[in-house]
C-alpha cells in the first residue's frame, strides 16, 4: 500500500490499534518522512538508571496521543514511524553497565588505586563498546538520511546521539546544535568514560562542522565546563536557567528572550532535547533531575520561534526520559509536537 493510500484509509480520530506504529500511525520506514531510531543505551549513567527502557515506554504511551496539532495542519499526514530497537544494543548496554558499576564502586570506596589494572581493563571495554555503538548509530543514520528522510533519536541516556551527529557531518559542512538541557555536558571523559552522557557536547564539538552550540536551560554545571564555555571564543553560547528567570522577574518577555536565542543559531540546526530541561515534576524519573527548568509549552514556543525564523532543523533527539509511565506520557506528547515542528522547518508541512 502506498503512503497516499494509507493516508486516505486512515482516520486520525480512531483509537490506535496494536498493529500500528508510534502515535497509532500506519507508516513504516519505507514510506515515513521522519524515522525515529530507538536508542536503548545507558552505559555511563551516573545517578538513576532506567532510561534505556524509555523508547519502549514512549512507544506504548504514544498510542494515547491525540493527533490534532494546532500549530501544524494535518500533522499526522507527515509520516512518522519508529523503527524496531536493535536487541544487541539492549544486551550490550546491560553488560557494559555492569562494568561501569564495578568501576564506580572502586571510585566511591576510594579503592581505585589498589584495583588499577582491573579498572583499566574495565575502562577499555566500556570505552570500546561505546565507540562501536556510536559507529553503528552513525551507519544507521547515514542510510536513513541518504534516502532523503529525517532521523530522530529516542534515548536512552544523552550519550546516544553522538553517532547521529557524526553522520550529519558527512552531509552538512556547517551546522549548529540547539541543546535543551539542565546540564552543559561539556565534561572531558567524565568519571573516565570517553563517551559519557556528561560528555556528549564535549565530543560533538570535536567535529569541525559544528559551528555553534547554543545551550538553553542550563542550571547544573561545574567549573571545568564554565572554563570551556569562556574559552570557546563564541562557539558556545549558554543561556542559563537562572539568567532566563531573572530576566523575566525584571519584566523581560520570554518571547524576547527566545528571539535572542534564535538569533544565536546558524541556519541549519541539530536539536538535542534532554528531558531534564523540563521542570522535574514533568519527568521526575529522568537520569539526573534538577530543580527548575521549563514547562512543556515554553519548550514548544521556543521551537516554534525557531521554525518561524526560517531555520532548518536537520535532525533531532529526545533523551533521558525516565523509566516510568508518567515520564513516557509527557515525552511522547513532546515527541509528537517536535516531529511536526521539525517537518515544518523542512517544508514537509
Amino acid at each position: 500500500m502506498t503512503k497516499e493510500e494509507k493516508i486516505n484509509r486512515f482516520n486520525p480520530n480512531d483509537p490506535a490499534t496494536e498493529q500500528s506504529n508510534i502515535f497509532g500511525l500506519p507508516f513504516n520506514k519505507e514510506d515515513a518522512s521522519i524515522v525515529l531510531l530507538p536508542l536503548p543505551w545507558e552505559v555511563t549513567v551516573s545517578f538513576s538508571a532506567g532510561t534505556a527502557n524509555a523508547p519502549d515506554l514512549i512507544f506504548d504511551a504514544s498510542h494515547q496521543v491525540d493527533l490534532f496539532d494546532p500549530y501544524v495542519k494535518d500533522a499526522w499526514k507527515i509520516g512518522v514511524c519508529m523503527d524496531e530497537a536493535n536487541k544487541e544494543w539492549i544486551s550490550k548496554s546491560d553488560k557494559l553497565r555492569s562494568k561501569v558499576v564495578q568501576i564506580l564502586s572502586h571510585i566511591t570506596s576510594g579503592t581505585l588505586t589498589e584495583n588499577e589494572k582491573h579498572a583499566e581493563a574495565l575502562y577499555n571495554e566500556v570505552n570500546e563498546g561505546s565507540r562501536k555503538f556510536n559507529q553503528q548509530v552513525k551507519e544507521y543514520t547515514t542510510n536513513i538520511i541518504n534516502t532523503g528522510k529525517i532521523i530522530g533519536g529516542v534515548g536512552g541516556d544523552h550519550s546516544t546521539p553522538l553517532g547521529i551527529i557524526e553522520a550529519l557531518t558527512e552531509k552538512f559542512d556547517n551546522f549548529g546544535i540547539l541543546q535543551l538541557d539542565a546540564h552543559c555536558d561539556l565534561r572531558a571523559a567524565f568519571e573516565g568514560f570517553e563517551y559519557s552522557h556528561a560528555s556528549i557536547m564535549y565530543n560533538a564539538l570535536k567535529l569541525p562542522q559544528i559551528s555553534k552550540l547554543v545551550q538553553v536551560g542550563i542550571r547544573d554545571y561545574c567549573e571545568e565546563e564554565v572554563n570551556y564555555i569562556e574559552n570557546a571564543k563564541g562557539r558556545v553560547k549558554t543561556f542559563f536557567d537562572r539568567d532566563i528567570k531573572l530576566a523575566q522577574y525584571k519584566g523581560k518577555k520570554i518571547e524576547d528572550i527566545f528571539n535572542e536565542i534564535v538569533k544565536e543559531l546558524p541556519q541549519q540546526i541539530y536539536l538535542s532535547f534532554d528531558a531534564d530541561a523540563l521542570d522535574p515534576k514533568l519527568c521526575p524519573n529522568t537520569g539526573t533531575p534538577v530543580a527548575g527548568g521549563f514547562e512543556t509549552d515554553e519548550i514548544l514556543f521556543l521551537l516554534e520561534k525557531v521554525v518561524e525564523s526560517g531555520k532548518q532543523i536537520i535532525a533531532f533527539d529526545l533523551n533521558e526520559t525516565g523509566n516510568h509511565a508518567w515520564d513516557a506520557n509527557v515525552s511522547s506528547r513532546m515527541l509528537f509536537r517536535i516531529c511536526n515542528l521539525v517537518a515544518k522547518s523542512n517544508g514537509l508541512a
